[in-house]
């Protein structure tokens, strides 16, 4: 298998393999030499330049050739000094002296550049004729010219060792910051894995402690969190610092709590730095912290401030959606399709032409929807031929949806309180070619009066617009309790509506569909739940593989367990705007009259919206019958039997 070197033994020889030279230059050169003058035994040097340096030398120490020499040429023998100049007479010169192999303590074995197997090292010896020469180099120069090099040698000598010096000195200084880095790296891992990175501008061991003045003086605070006038602006790193160390302490508030201090201190701190830090108001600052845990609540907040995906819904009345995303990716665009849910949806991550003012937008084959938007109508899975009615339509989104899976048959009334609105409806609805829509303005709480009997009722009832604060930012301070109750109110006379707008006795329907973009419990679960007392109706299961469950429970109130089937969405967790969606089945058109008689100032509250159906009289019919029993009872007897025999023929007739 060969020779096993052992590197440890391994000692340091003479020139390099490729220093040394090759075999058969002497035979290329006694082709220039006459063959008389050359030995058998004679080797001459691998380099041309090791013979010009020994012909400059001379044949002493101070036979160097000035530089500023003569330009004549000088006879071929001899030069101007009487020293010997290069010829085939003097071609003594030329070899160099020879070398011998010794063998070393140890047994190294090398490859020749022949390929054999050389053992020892190379010494060099002094020549056959016993003249005693200085050693050379490996190219055949003498040792003693560094003694004799010029100034401007030296200087170039020392600025290279000069050179080398600080290029060593650079590279330990470079390993020395990279060390430093590398312990640095690992002081942060360990911190990290140790969980006490919460303030970086404070000391690791040091906790988390509340201000000791009062929550109303601070806005923002320093490393050493002391108060601020609360003149200067907040900074914004050190707030975000200490919500991070307020919320370690209150997921672990027995332990790390300080003495002294309750809950609600750290939760009023945390409310006011968290509003200083997201720009909301303090009343929808505790709206959100009711519904949502600590750690979801920051998940939810930075959501918010990240517009949503662009998405839009291909129009399957005039084209497919393989061939509109063919279509739209040779213009340039780089989408995706939207998921597995949704069977016409596409995402948009980037553009070179403008989304909304392409060919195929103007041709109607796809319209600009949230993917939010796409639910509702995926959970009142309209069928073809039926009735539908979208309460509150505009701008044309859902309405167009619905006429897409129809497939233009059946009719939708599609209706709007707004006028305004009901303008961009129309343009939609003509460019995306739907023919089986009827546009109305009126007011959805008088919808029973004008027109009912409808298959399935859409409702997108107004409300605060809690889940598209990355689409209004103005929603995070512009709203207020009496705006969500006067949603909620409005939302509850809505929905009564829709409900009476459908007819239990449909064939394939007797659905209603409510929604909104609001995250708020006042205008969801409590609307539904409002809803379930107040009609014959059942919430069954929206259809939808995905979203969170609705809320059963909420703070002291407690809500029909079948809301469980509810469906909310969130920023945070589905990546589409905050949306709540409920389905109900209507099972009976008539109205329950026990929860009339329970709620009798709700029904005070809407009478448009709650006909009065009862079929018991008034209270004043009850005197005015009482008062004619007392008149019978004073009619004679026989008078008394005509009178009766006479109502009893007539009750037949009257039924």
């Amino acid at each position: 298998m060969g020779r096993k070197l052992d590197p440890t033994r391994k000692e340091k020889r003479g020139p390099g393999r490729k220093a040394r030279k090759q075999r058969g230059a002497e035979v290329e050169l006694a082709r220039f030499l006459p063959p008389g003058r050359v030995g058998a035994n004679r080797r001459f040097a691998s380099r041309s330049r090791a013979a010009k340096r020994r012909l400059g030398a001379g044949s002493g120490p101070a036979g160097r050739r000035p530089l500023g020499g003569g330009g004549g040429r000088e006879p071929t023998g001899q030069t101007a000094r009487g020293r010997p100049g290069f010829s085939d007479g003097n071609s003594k010169w030329l070899a160099p002296a020879k070398a011998k192999k010794t063998q070393p303590k140890g047994n190294h074995v090398e490859l020749s550049s022949d390929g054999e197997v050389e053992e020892g090292s190379w010494e060099m010896e002094e020549e056959e004729d016993g003249s005693s020469e200085e050693m050379v180099d490996d190219y055949g120069a003498s040792s003693s010219e560094e003694e004799e090099l010029l100034p401007i040698e030296k200087a170039a000598l020392k600025q290279k060792s000069d050179r080398e010096r600080l290029s060593e000195d650079d590279s330990e200084e470079e390993e020395e910051e990279e060390e430093a880095e590398e312990a640095s790296e690992q002081k942060m891992g360990q911190k990290g894995e140790e969980g006490l990175d919460l303030q970086l501008n404070l000391d690791i061991d040091e906790q988390f402690k509340l201000p000791t003045k009062p929550l109303c003086e601070f806005l923002a605070v320093d490393d050493s969190l002391t108060v601020f006038p609360p003149a200067e602006p907040p900074d914004l790193h050190v707030i975000h610092q200490r919500i991070q160390g307020n919320m370690e302490v209150l997921q672990d508030f027995v332990v790390k709590r300080e003495e002294g201090r309750s809950r609600q201190e750290y939760l009023a701190l945390l409310r006011r730095d968290m509003a200083a830090y997201y720009s909301y108001s303090d009343f929808l600052l505790t709206k959100l912290m009711d519904i949502f845990p600590l750690p979801e609540l920051i998940n939810f907040l930075e959501a918010n401030e990240v517009p949503r995906p662009v998405t839009i819904r291909t129009n399957t009345l005039k084209t497919r959606r393989r061939d509109l995303a063919q279509a739209l990716i040779n213009r340039g665009v780089n989408l995706d399709p939207l998921g597995k849910w949704s069977k016409t949806g596409l995402v948009i991550y980037d553009s070179t032409v403008p989304i909304g003012a392409t060919p195929e937008y103007l041709a109607g084959h796809y319209m600009l929807q949230g993917a939010s938007s796409l639910l509702p109508v995926m959970a009142l899975a309209p069928q073809e031929n039926e009735r539908i009615l979208d309460m509150c339509c505009a701008p044309g989104g859902k309405t167009s949806y619905i006429a897409q899976l129809m497939k233009n048959t059946g009719m939708i009334l599609a209706n709007d309180s707004s006028a305004e609105r009901l303008r961009s409806v129309v343009g939609n609805l003509h460019r995306l070619g739907v023919t089986n829509a009827v546009v109305s303005n009126c007011d959805g709480r008088q919808f029973p009066k004008v027109l009912g009997g409808f298959d399935r009722v859409l409702l997108d009832a107004p409300c605060s617009g809690t889940g598209v604060i990355s689409k209004d930012p103005a929603v995070k301070t512009n709203k207020d309790e009496k705006d969500i109750l006067r949603c909620a109110h409005l939302q509850k006379e809505l929905i009564l509506s829709a409900i009476d707008s459908v007819n239990a006795a449909s064939e394939t329907g007797g659905y209603i569909v409510y929604c909104t973009c609001s995250i708020m419990v006042e205008e969801n679960e409590w609307v539904v739940d409002y809803a379930l007392k107040k009609r014959n109706v059942r919430l069954v299961a929206t259809g939808l593989d995905f979203g969170k469950e609705g809320f059963t429970r909420f703070k002291d109130r407690h809500f029909h367990p079948s809301l469980k089937s509810t469906r909310r969405f969130y920023p945070h967790t589905h990546n589409m705007d905050g949306f709540f969606i409920a389905k109900l089945k209507k099972f009976s058109n008539a109205i329950p009259q026990a929860q009339k008689d329970e709620e009798p100032a709700a029904e005070a509250a809407a009478p448009s919206t709650v006909p009065n159906t009862v079929m018991e009289p008034p209270p004043k019919k009850k005197k005015l019958e009482g008062s004619k029993a007392d008149k019978e009872q004073k009619l004679p007897q026989p008078a008394l039997k005509k009178k009766r025999s006479l109502q009893a023929q007539r009750r037949p007739l009257k039924a």
